[in-house]
């Protein structure tokens, strides 16, 4: 994606079903779980810019030593300062004698992190500050073992407003409005009612305390606090979480809008946002990972039990498409071949824009994560054209000649890196002018790669979420080429509408798609149209979320996608560049037959998949109208 956002969080939960020395005999090390912990975390890096997080729980740990331990960062490299606060924490206890490192029952009694069940996050910053105090693992602490719990996810819930006064309903004092904070002390809440009920059910049956404590951890309902939190919750969440007698869970949203993977055998379980991170940290096959079923909870009982429960009705799985077309690793076989065949499906409207001349017709890729797309495309190429060769061959029958044979043959896409990121760039400079000729020299091109005056240039891209470097650096660069034509191909459909799942896209203003839309009203003297909308908005301002009704969709009913895009690349054009630029999208319909098991289209058609969604867009709209730069949740 040319236009970076920040986006997607990304857990990994591992519980190691065997004594810390049993994989001190077996894989050499009784930090395994650690190891493997940091492996996922930087291979899941691409979820997480403003922070990182760990946190250890030790199993069957005495009174007054300590059994939980957490380090977290939010700095530039926070992983690597998590892991090197962890390393220095136990360097400092051992001292000099650095063989108990490598003891694992001195470890289990003395080290912090040498716990059994690990949790570690990796955050992108939508809702609240970036501070220490949002980074999680967040915890709520208790002098009862059963009452502590530690979450970590992927979510962003668009009605915190009304879960913020439930909890002060129940009389609590939130800390913080936030939904990290809200979901803490929401299952909070249950996991305190649990732990009461159980002690006045055993108090019944006149146990002393001391066993009561014991009875309440063997006996705790993960699944009853899970489904009484999460009764309200609107949006979209993967919730990873420990409970401090040993439990654990993750707990995935009832459209599955945000993803979750797990893999469990006789020495551990693991569960991580992305299920290629598992095959590669553990060595297994793809069909060992199994997706968290929408709506369900993966709970890890203290005694090693595992089991999927239904916390909430499963809805129609509406998974986020964003996730296969930039988000997720490309490493996953299913992402991969997905990019790929988005790349494919848009052909027939890149051969419309170069009119069929392949011959004079350069293809290429922004980096990075348009490289698949670009694979797909370039093979969609080359099945037009083998077709265009058969049909030429059989049209000159026995009258081809050798050299039109060899002629026709020879014929191939042309196929060149023309543009490179230049990631050694930072922009440094503070005033305006200067950070602006800076981030136009991101990015560089290759030069001798395209026929000045003669070729079209087709550059492929994830998506265009605001165009802003486009215009401002990558466009320029290209035409410095001296392309006949440009164009520039979205392997995505046109974002039009705000997320409100977790990924930071909450302003219309934002988008290209909204702006071009807004010239195309103005241009055509439709200027009504827009304070139809905003009436019918203000008026359903106050309404239940429930009742909400998405009228910012008639922002761009009167005009076809063909028509935004000629728009857009107006927009992107600036007067220095001489060569002709047109914008090319992929369709929903070729996104959905691309991606047919994560069909959330919310960003490109404005269908959310909860009540939530509509009042978010409901607000950015009128955010807009009033020329408020606000976020709409």
């Amino acid at each position: 994606m040319s236009d970076p956002i920040k986006h997607e969080c990304g857990f990994v939960l591992i519980r190691l079903l065997k004594p810390l020395s049993y994989y001190q005999e077996n894989n050499g090390t009784w930090r395994y779980g650690l190891n493997k912990l940091y492996l996922m975390m930087e291979k899941q890096r691409n979820r997480g810019q403003d922070g990182a997080g760990v946190v250890s729980l030790k199993l069957n740990m005495q009174p007054g030593t300590k059994y939980l331990s957490r380090a977290r960062s939010n700095a530039s490299t926070p992983i690597v300062n998590v892991f090197s606060e962890i390393n220095e924490r136990m360097a400092k206890i051992v001292g000099k004698e650095e063989d108990l490192l490598s003891d694992s029952e001195f470890a289990k009694a003395n080290l912090p992190f040498a716990g059994e069940l690990l949790l570690g996050h990796l955050r992108y910053g939508t809702f609240g500050k970036n501070n220490i105090e949002n980074v999680h693992p967040v915890m709520r602490e208790n002098n009862w073992k059963s009452r502590n719990l530690v979450i970590a996810g992927n979510f962003n819930l668009t009605n915190v407003d009304e879960l913020f006064e439930h909890l002060t309903d129940l009389g609590q004092h939130p800390k913080d409005y936030s939904d990290t904070v809200t979901i803490l002390e929401k299952v909070g809440h249950f996991l305190d009612e649990e732990n009461q009920r159980l002690f006045r059910k055993h108090k019944n049956e006149g146990l002393a305390n001391t066993n009561i404590s014991n009875k309440i951890a063997d006996d705790i309902n993960v699944k009853n606090i899970l489904e009484e939190a999460s009764k309200n919750w609107d949006g979209g969440y993967v919730i990873a979480g420990l409970i401090g007698h040993g439990d654990a869970f993750v707990t995935r949203d009832p459209n599955g809008i945000r993803p979750a993977f797990y893999y469990k055998d006789e020495d551990i379980v693991v569960a991580a946002s992305e299920r290629s991170v598992i095959q590669t940290a553990f060595e297994v096959n793809i069909d060992d990972v199994h997706e968290v079923k929408p709506g369900h909870a993966l709970i890890i009982k203290k005694d090693g039990r595992v089991s999927e429960d239904v916390i909430r009705i499963p809805h129609e799985k509406l998974a986020c498409s964003f996730e296969r077309i930039y988000f997720s690793r490309g490493s996953d076989r299913d992402i991969y071949s997905e990019r790929k065949k988005l790349g494919e499906l848009i052909v027939p409207e890149i051969l419309k824009a170069v009119d069929y001349d392949i011959e004079h017709s350069v293809f290429s890729f922004i980096p990075n994560t348009a490289e698949s797309a670009f694979y797909g495309m370039v093979e969609g190429v080359e099945a037009w054209l083998s077709k265009e060769k058969e049909k030429q061959i059989l049209e000159k029958g026995s009258d081809l000649t050798k050299e039109e044979l060899r002629r026709i043959l020879s014929i191939r896409p042309r196929i060149e890196k023309v543009a490179v990121k230049d990631v050694k760039l930072r922009t440094f400079i503070s005033e305006d002018k200067g950070r602006d000729d800076i981030v136009g020299h991101v990015y560089d091109i290759t030069y001798g790669t395209v026929n000045a005056g003669i070729d079209n240039l087709v550059i492929i891209d994830d998506s265009i979420v605001r165009g802003t470097t486009l215009k401002q650096s990558i466009l320029k660069i290209l035409d410095r080429l001296g392309p006949k034509k440009i164009v520039v191909v979205s392997s995505s459909p046109q974002i039009r509408f705000p997320d409100c799942y977790g990924i930071d896209m909450a302003k219309l203003n934002d988008f290209i798609a909204f702006r071009a839309v807004i010239e195309l009203i103005k241009d055509n003297k439709k200027e009504t149209l827009l304070d139809e909308i905003y009436k019918l908005s203000k008026e359903q301002e106050n309404l239940p979320k429930e009742e909400i009704v998405n009228y910012v969709k008639r922002v761009f009913s009167p005009f076809t996608q063909e028509q935004v895009s000629v728009k857009i690349a107006e927009l992107l054009k600036t007067d220095g560049i001489k060569a002709e630029v047109e914008v090319v999208y992929q369709t929903v319909d070729n996104l959905h037959k691309a991606c047919p098991d994560n069909l959330g289209d919310w960003y490109f058609t404005g269908n959310y998949p909860t009540p939530g969604g509509n009042k978010v867009v409901n607000k950015a709209f009128i955010n807009y109208m009033e020329g408020k730069d606000e976020r709409a949740y």
